[in-house]
């Protein structure tokens, strides 16, 4: 029966996130106020849902389902999910939400081919650890999802204005420097899960294995993505990176988190994959 039930929340889940993704688009093309209104409203109940979702996998599983591909990425959704709602409440950039709304359906269609299947835990990952290392980890890839859309749309403005005849896009997008100030927020709260998620990382390896690091290749790719994120804001607040070159870091740097999420983690059994 609770099974049944947590497949009937996963697809109201990605019912709802496809419709916030298409009134989003209508409202990106219509620019009606009130579209947008309903389209917040559908993405904030597709948050509920994700919620309830990874609540009643929860009460299935008896821990934190974030071991399997499906968990991560559902989990991966739901945190950006509620990072942007939480970044929309106190800053508007300019249809932002459409772009947002359309990466986290992409999140839940990828989670949709993975097996759903509830594995026993490794006695090795039964620890408090694994929910926030792991959960931390996964909102610092939130926010730097954030970035990566706030990039793409960067580009696409800086497109516009460069052909000088102010185009399509062009009314629809924010100005270059709320571009910029999202990328700086976003890449700053990211920047600060992913340091306490290596911290929390290296303190649970010590408490399993008696180590602080094991060279694990999930441990080394996200190692380089902090270093790479690091780069990121040396540059931005000593160098003074900032418009199209920070654009394009926050583009890499994400391809770099969905290697390492999916790259390197996965192939080698996911998280289930420390306790061999």
């Amino acid at each position: 029966m609770m099974n049944e039930m947590s497949y009937l929340f996963f697809l109201a889940v990605l019912g709802t996130t496809l419709l916030s993704c298409i009134l989003y688009v209508v409202f990106f093309v219509s620019q009606n106020a009130k579209v947008r209104v309903v389209a917040r409203g559908v993405l904030l109940l597709s948050g509920v849902l994700q919620t309830l979702y990874i609540g009643s996998r929860y009460l299935i599983a008896g821990y934190t389902p974030i071991t399997s591909q499906h968990e991560a990425v559902v989990f991966f959704a739901w945190a950006a999910t509620w990072a942007y709602l939480s970044f929309r409440w106190r800053y508007t950039v300019k249809n932002f939400g459409t772009f947002v709304a359309m990466l986290i359906m992409l999140l839940l269609l990828a989670a949709s081919f993975a097996s759903r299947d509830i594995l026993p835990l490794k006695p090795v990952l039964q620890s408090w650890w694994l929910p926030v290392h792991a959960g931390v980890s996964l909102f610092a890839y939130a926010f730097f999802s954030l970035a990566f859309c706030g990039g793409l749309m960067y580009l696409l403005q800086e497109r516009e204005l460069k052909r000088k005849k102010f185009g399509y896009f062009f009314s629809r997008l924010p100005s270059l420097d709320a571009l910029d100030q999202l990328n700086s927020h976003c890449l700053a709260a990211g920047f600060a899960f992913l340091t306490l998620g290596i911290v929390t990382g290296s303190l649970w390896t010590r408490q399993a294995w008696g180590t602080y690091w094991q060279w694990h290749p999930k441990e080394i790719w996200s190692m380089i993505t902090w270093f790479v994120y690091l780069l990121q804001i040396h540059q931005r607040f000593t160098a003074g990176w900032r418009g199209k070159r920070a654009a394009v870091m926050a583009i890499a740097g994400f391809a770099i988190v969905i290697f390492t999420l999916w790259g390197v983690m996965y192939p080698l059994g996911g998280v289930q994959s420390y306790g061999q």
